[in-house]
C-alpha cells in the first residue's frame, strides 16, 4: 500500500509539475546593436563597446538591427573587419535600408535578414556633394567589396557523380553594387548600379529570410526557442565621443589651435585666441586619452613642439633648426594621438589608419592657414572683425607722440664726442651725456659734433671739419 502511494505522488508531480523534474536548459543569450545612423564615427564607437560587452555577457551571436543610407567608407571598412573577424557569429537584420557602407557591412555578416520592402546595394563612392568620386575610389571599393563576399567561402553541390562549387554570396554581384559597368546576364545591365529588394537579394543569395521584427528574426529564421536579448545602449559619452572624434571635427579643431596660437602671437597680452586654442587642444586630445589612443608622451611631443616654435619666433633668430623641429614634434603628436600605436609599435594599428590620420592633420592645417590669410585682410576691415583693431592714424599734429621730443630742441647745436663712436656711441653738450649715432662711419672721442637730426627717439651727428 505505501509503495502504491508513494509511486501516486510521483506521477501525480510528475505530470502537474514538469520542471521540477526537468533538467535546466541553457538559454541563448543574443546581443543587439542599433546601426540606425549614418556610418561614422560614432557607429565604429557602438561597434567597439558592442562587440565587447557582448564578449563579457558570453552572449551566443549578436545581431545587428541596421537602418541606414552608408556614411563614411573608412569607418565601414573598420566595421566590415570587425565583423569578419569576429569569434562569435554576427547577423543583420535589415529594417528598410542597407546602403551604400551599410551594404558593406551587411555583406560581412554571417546570415543577412531582410524586412519586407527593404533594399541592399548602391554602394557607388561618393562625396558629400553625391558627386561620383574618381575611379581609383571605386576600384578599392570594388575589391573590398568582392573581397568581403568572398570571405564567406563556396558551397558544395553535389549532382549525381558531378560535384560543383557556388559562392555563397556571388562576388560579382557584390562589385556590381559599386560599378555601373559591371554587367551580370539576366540580373544587371551596364550602366545601374546593382541594388536589390528584399525578394531578390533572397534569389541570389544576397538574404537568407524575411522577418518583421528582431523577435521574429530570432524566433522564426535562428531557431531559437528559449534566448534572451541583451541591447548595447551608448552612453551620452559614447554619442559625444563619437562627434568629437568625428575627422571633420577634428580638422576643425586643428584648425582653431593653430589659428588661436597664430592670432595670439600677433596680439599682445593674453587674450580670446589662446583661450580659444587651449579650449580646442583640450577638446582634441581628451576624447583619444581617455580612449587610450593618446598616450601622455604624444601629448608631451605636441607641448615641446608648441614650445620649440615659440622659441623660434621670439628668441632665436632667423627661423633654422628649432622651428623646424617644433613642426615636426606638433605634427607627429597630433598624427600618433588619432593611431592605435604602442609607443613605435604599430602593429595593432589598422590598414588605413595613419593615411586617415595624416589626412585629418594636415586637413586642419590648411584650414588653419587658410583662416589665418582669411582673417588677416579681414580684421579691422569690415564686419565683425571691424573694431579688432586700431585703425585710427595719430598724427604729430594732434598731439599723439611715441618718443619724448625733449632732444629735438638740440638740432644745430654743437657738442663733443664723450666716446668713440662706431657709429654709435655717446656725446656731451652743455655739459649733458647723450646717447648718439655718428652720420659718418666713424668719429674719435673728443672730436667736435654737430647735431644734424633727431629721428625716432635718437639724435644724429656729424664732425665738425
Amino acid at each position: 500500500m505505501r509503495k502504491i502511494c508513494i509511486l501516486y505522488i510521483i506521477v501525480t508531480v510528475t505530470i502537474f509539475m514538469p520542471e521540477l523534474f526537468a533538467a535546466e536548459r541553457p538559454q541563448t543569450i543574443i546581443f543587439t546593436i542599433d546601426l540606425k545612423k549614418e556610418i561614422g564615427s560614432t557607429t565604429w564607437i557602438y561597434i567597439q563597446k558592442g562587440f565587447e560587452q557582448a564578449k563579457e555577457s558570453n552572449a551566443n551571436a549578436i545581431l545587428i538591427h541596421m537602418n541606414t543610407y552608408g556614411g563614411e567608407v573608412l569607418y565601414a571598412d573598420s566595421i566590415r573587419t570587425k565583423i569578419l573577424n569576429s569569434k562569435l557569429p554576427v547577423y543583420v537584420f535589415v529594417d528598410n535600408n542597407a546602403a551604400s557602407a551599410g551594404a558593406l557591412i551587411a555583406i560581412a555578416c554571417d546570415k543577412i535578414f531582410m524586412r519586407p520592402g527593404s533594399s541592399i546595394g548602391a554602394a557607388t563612392v561618393v562625396n558629400q556633394n553625391a558627386e561620383r568620386m574618381p575611379d581609383k575610389y571605386q576600384s578599392y571599393m570594388r575589391a573590398t567589396m568582392r573581397a568581403t563576399a568572398e570571405a564567406h567561402g563556396k558551397d558544395t553541390i553535389v549532382n549525381g557523380n558531378d560535384t560543383t562549387y557556388q559562392w555563397k554570396r556571388n562576388p560579382l554581384i557584390a562589385e556590381a553594387m559599386v560599378d555601373d559597368r559591371t554587367v551580370i546576364p539576366n540580373i544587371i545591365d551596364s550602366g545601374k548600379t546593382l541594388t536589390f529588394t528584399a525578394q531578390e537579394a533572397i534569389k541570389y543569395g544576397y538574404c537568407d529570410g524575411l522577418a518583421e521584427n528582431m523577435e521574429e528574426v530570432v524566433e522564426k529564421q535562428l531557431n531559437f526557442s528559449s534566448y534572451k536579448i541583451i541591447a548595447y545602449e551608448p552612453s551620452v559619452w559614447d554619442n559625444l565621443k563619437g562627434y568629437l572624434m568625428n575627422g571633420v571635427f577634428q580638422s576643425f579643431l586643428i584648425m582653431f589651435i593653430i589659428g588661436g596660437i597664430y592670432f595670439e602671437l600677433q596680439t599682445p597680452g593674453i587674450g580670446f585666441p589662446l583661450g580659444l586654442a587651449i579650449t580646442a587642444a583640450l577638446l582634441y586630445f581628451a576624447p583619444l586619452y581617455i580612449d587610450g589612443l593618446a598616450a601622455n608622451w604624444e601629448i608631451l611631443m605636441f607641448i615641446i613642439g608648441l614650445v620649440l616654435l615659440g622659441l623660434e619666433l621670439f628668441v632665436i633668430p632667423g627661423f633654422g633648426i628649432a622651428g623646424i623641429s617644433g613642426i615636426i614634434l606638433i605634427m607627429a603628436g597630433l598624427i600618433l594621438s588619432l593611431v592605435n600605436n604602442v609607443v613605435f609599435d604599430f602593429e595593432k594599428v589598422q590598414s588605413g589608419a595613419v593615411g586617415e590620420a595624416l589626412l585629418t592633420v594636415t586637413a586642419g592645417m590648411g584650414l588653419a592657414f587658410g583662416m589665418i590669410i582669411y582673417l588677416s585682410n579681414k580684421i579691422g576691415t569690415k564686419g565683425i572683425f571691424r573694431k579688432m583693431a586700431l585703425n585710427t592714424t595719430m598724427e604729430t599734429k594732434e598731439g599723439y607722440i611715441g618718443v619724448s621730443m625733449t632732444e629735438l630742441k638740440l638740432v644745430g647745436k654743437t657738442g663733443i664726442a664723450a666716446t668713440v663712436l662706431r657709429p654709435s656711441g655717446k656725446v656731451s653738450i652743455n655739459g649733458v651725456s647723450y646717447d648718439a649715432v655718428s652720420d659718418q662711419s666713424f668719429i674719435e672721442k673728443g672730436t667736435a659734433v654737430r647735431v644734424i637730426r633727431y629721428e625716432t627717439g635718437q639724435i644724429y651727428v656729424e664732425e665738425i671739419k
